[in-house]
């Protein structure tokens, strides 16, 4: 007699195929939802990257004051051009850890203290590696008046807290791998520091005449790099493809499913004519 595939009992196979169903429409619903929401992020972020590139080539506004400060966000604030004035403090000069596209090196960080006793730190411009020792020694040039009201036009920055990637600030060091405003202002004994900082110098406007022949001088301003990583496409299409790929083998498994009970249907026999012909 001919072989077919042995059917597991009625029970059991119910049981299977209600746990493969479960399970499936679970991660259908789970994979869509998840390629859903990335669509989401993605029309947030290319409105945030709208926002941002028509915030930054704003006219300068003031710096926000002091009762202002707990309102101040990324959201709101973060690129926002910003004109500040107050007297340098050289002396609480700090550089932090950057790679920019001149290479390695390092971001002077001054504060600026304000008409009303607060303090805004300053990313005043990058200086390569090798003149790290040179500007901890003498962190403002002679011809710089400190005592004077100095003005400072730049981009709203917010802080970038707990240091670099495996990396921890060392203080003690003179080692800060990223620009925390809270841990510098309290190792600087600054006594109200504004929880942002400022990136000296403004991009171009767009259309506007380039820009004279590239500066030499030190530090260099203006190297702010306003950039935002938005892969939410890329994510959407894969959670939407594991979504097919899970239809995809549903349908398999009904397939499959459909053939064995066809092989366990008892097939129909008929008797032979036993009348005899007369």
């Amino acid at each position: 007699m001919p072989s077919h595939p042995t059917a597991p009992a009625p029970q059991a196979r119910r049981l299977r195929q209600a746990v493969l169903a479960v399970v499936g429409i679970a991660l259908f619903l789970g994979f869509i939802a998840l390629g859903t929401w990335q669509v989401q992020r993605r029309a947030w972020k290319l409105a945030l990257i709208e926002r941002v590139d028509q915030r930054v080539h704003a006219a300068p506004v003031p710096l926000p004051s002091r009762p202002e400060w707990p309102q101040v966000s990324a959201a709101s604030h973060e690129y926002l051009p910003i004109t500040a004035q107050g007297r340098w403090l050289p002396e609480k000069t700090v550089l932090t850890q950057a790679l920019t596209e001149l290479g390695s090196g390092f971001w002077v960080m001054t504060p600026l203290e304000l008409d009303d006793g607060a303090q805004v730190l300053v990313n005043r411009g990058f200086v390569p590696q090798e003149q790290r020792a040179q500007w901890l020694a003498t962190p403002m040039p002679a011809s710089t008046p400190t005592s004077t009201t100095a003005t400072v036009e730049g981009l709203l920055r917010m802080s970038e807290p707990d240091g670099g990637f495996l990396r921890t600030n060392a203080p003690a060091e003179q080692r800060w791998y990223s620009r925390d405003i809270a841990a510098i202002g309290h190792w600087l004994q600054l006594p109200e520091t504004a929880p942002f900082f400022i990136d000296a110098g403004l991009p171009p406007v767009p259309g506007a005449a380039a820009p004279p022949a590239a500066d030499t001088s030190w530090p260099r301003a203006g190297m702010t790099v306003i950039r935002f990583h938005n892969s939410h496409l890329v994510y959407a299409l894969t959670w939407y493809g594991l979504a097919l790929m899970v239809a995809g083998a549903g349908w398999y498994v009904a397939r499959y499913e459909r053939r064995l009970r066809g092989f366990a249907r008892p097939a129909t026999t008929f008797a032979p004519d036993d009348t005899s012909s007369s």
